[in-house]
């Protein structure tokens, strides 16, 4: 039996310069941090030839090719493992519509389980690489390419992708006091808004050539953002977020809705410096950078406060048992 635990992630500034059909032609930059709720991977050696699969739904076929559970179903061919083999899945935030990344987390965390099942190694960039073939070349499911990198490496990162489709992680390397002033002064809201992503993805793509000069700003504010968090200037850092929240949301008109509009106007209200609607778009998570003695006046908003911390391990192995 192997345990496989991956954290999911906050994208803060430069989010959709990640997406393929920009990068390949500008170059990409953002930053993101993986938290501390995560998704676990239970894999078991069955008794049996058959293939048990658990998670929102449960299935039990005789061959791969029956799997209706898309990233399972390509990971097992990917690693070619046939069958004889039971897969649970659980997740501490709900694993669809919340921005997180929480599938590509499923995935990379997946695919460590699989190889482990193997006895093989897997380095944190062949993880999030192979995440990438299946999601966005197999799959076809349109989206960037953060999630998969977040949820290898973990940590904070500014991520740097370019036109060739290699991809520099840069991590942000805060001591304890730094870090510390950074978690209490964010809090990350749900919604309880669901969101379907790639439809999002899918008209964000088309109109990329109407929004060079938002994605050419996100870029710079990424740089910005990644600056201040070394002088940990909270003011500053709720700005930039703020000045990249209007880029995105400009993007494409169904990333925010009136609903989103108003919770974030209040919060600013409330004391906020700026935030960020996490993910895609639509619904999900909302973060906000907010002076740690006035956080508690974002309860007014009668949003659910979930608190968190950061995580920087990335997926690892928590259980192996032969």
């Amino acid at each position: 039996m192997i345990i496989t635990k991956t954290p999911l992630r906050i994208g803060l500034v430069g989010g959709s310069t990640d997406i393929p059909e920009y990068y390949r032609k500008y170059g990409g930059l953002l930053v993101s941090a993986a938290i501390n709720k995560y998704i676990y991977i239970i894999v078991n050696k069955k008794f049996d030839h058959k293939i048990r699969v658990s998670y929102s739904k449960t299935e039990i076929v005789d061959t791969v090719e029956e799997i209706r559970h898309p990233s399972v179903r390509e990971a097992m061919k990917l690693l070619d493992i046939d069958g004889g083999i039971e897969i649970l899945s659980v997740s501490d935030i709900p694993s669809t519509g919340t921005g997180l990344g929480s599938s590509s987390t499923f995935l990379v965390g997946l695919l460590n389980a699989l190889h482990a099942y193997k006895s093989e190694f897997a380095s944190r960039e062949r993880l999030a690489e192979e995440a990438i073939e299946i999601e966005r070349n197999i799959l076809r499911e349109p989206g960037g390419m953060q999630d998969q990198y977040m949820a290898s490496f973990g940590g904070i990162n500014m991520l740097k992708f370019n036109e060739n489709d290699s991809v520099y992680v840069n991590p942000v390397t805060l001591d304890h006091d730094k870090l510390e002033k950074l978690r209490d002064n964010m809090a990350l809201l749900y919604t309880g808004i669901d969101h379907n992503s790639g439809e999002i993805h899918h008209n964000i793509r088309k109109e990329i050539s109407s929004h060079l000069d938002e994605y050419e700003k996100m870029k710079g504010y990424s740089q910005e953002f990644y600056h201040y968090l070394y002088n940990m200037d909270i003011k500053k850092l709720g700005t930039i977020l703020d000045q990249n929240w209007h880029c995105k949301k400009s993007l494409y008109e169904k990333i925010s809705t009136p609903g989103i509009d108003d919770y974030y106007a209040r919060a600013l209200e409330l004391g906020a410096y700026g935030g960020n609607l996490i993910g895609a778009g639509g619904g999900g998570f909302l973060v906000f950078i907010v002076d740690s003695w006035n956080r508690k006046k974002l309860d007014d908003l009668g949003l659910r406060n979930i608190d968190f911390d950061f995580d920087f391990e990335g997926s690892r192995i928590i259980y192996f048992s032969e």
